[in-house]
């Protein structure tokens, strides 16, 4: 048996949540192009007949700029400490930016193997992938270097299978039909979350933060019904997340409530509301209060 924890790192919107909930078979992580989407460290658990791999969903290695900044690195950090192996997803870039740059050098101060993969190579002929692979070769950071899809699953099986290669031999860390060591309060509260990461512009959605206020059947419908709260950072951003005459409101709560009956496998009554705490990314028992701690 091979059991062991798989870190996974990469810049937002190079595909690290379609991979894992390619991977999972289940979308258990929230999908978005912008920054910080991933605020915690979260376990994916994936188990077959031979092996289970903990893939640890980090937020990503960032400079801080407030306090939820210093607890997603040091939950980032923690994980890498914490890892059999690192995971590092890029896409089909033919240069190597600033931040990845950055990424690559920390990297180079660890002993854990680490795994470069490289995504999206559908969109790009196998000339311009040996240029890449020979580009981050020449780097001698990683190990392996596997080109896969995330979007139509290539490869993704010959990754699961290198991964378990550098596993050691242990036994499961987790039941095997346990899928992720979240709750499905916290899974629902990234769903309405990740609504308003896509629906919402400018910086208003870094400052949204969610939490459920209770889940149970409703008396009067017989449906799951789920009341929660979503917090702005100002009194404007609140505005905007209800929208004029509660069009945005209604627009996240009902794609929200689309997912959610998907995970959940039953329909549901999702209720909303919407509060102001001003600025609670910058203090530090308000982030913890959030959970994030």
């Amino acid at each position: 048996m091979k059991s062991g924890f798989v870190a996974v790192l990469g810049r937002p919107n190079v595909g690290k949540s379609t991979l894992l909930n390619n991977i999972m078979g289940e979308k258990l992580s929230i999908i978005s192009n912008k920054p910080q989407t991933t605020r915690n460290k979260i376990q994916l658990i994936y188990t077959d007949d031979d092996s289970q791999i903990i893939f640890l969903d980090t937020p990503g290695i960032q400079d801080p700029r407030n306090k939820l900044g210093e607890y997603m690195l040091s939950e980032s950090k923690s994980s890498l400490e914490d890892a059999d192996v690192v995971m590092y997803l890029v896409d089909n870039s033919d240069f190597i930016g600033k931040h990845d740059s950055k990424i690559i050098e920390d990297l180079r101060g660890i002993k854990t193997p680490v795994v470069l993969v490289i995504n999206k190579i559908d969109e790009i002929n196998n000339d311009k992938l040996m240029e890449i692979i020979a580009m981050y070769d020449s780097e001698d950071v990683f190990e392996e270097i596997v080109p896969i899809s995330a979007i139509n699953g290539e490869n993704i099986g010959k990754l699961l299978e290198l991964l378990k290669d550098k596993l050691p031999e242990g036994p499961y860390y987790y039941p095997e039909d346990q899928i992720t060591d979240q709750s499905e309060r916290f899974i629902v509260s990234e769903i309405i979350r990740e609504k308003t990461l896509q629906f919402l512009d400018e910086e208003v959605p870094h400052g949204i933060n969610v939490e459920i206020e209770s889940m149970k059947e409703d008396e009067e419908s017989g449906l799951l019904r789920i009341d929660a709260t979503i917090y702005a950072e100002k009194d404007s951003h609140k505005g905007i997340v209800i929208g004029k005459n509660g069009a945005m409101l209604k627009r996240i709560g009902r794609e929200a409530r689309k997912e959610i009956e998907v995970f959940l496998d039953t329909k549901v009554l999702l209720k909303l509301w919407v509060k102001v705490e001003k600025n609670w990314r910058d203090k530090s028992n308000k982030v913890k209060y959030f959970g994030y701690k």
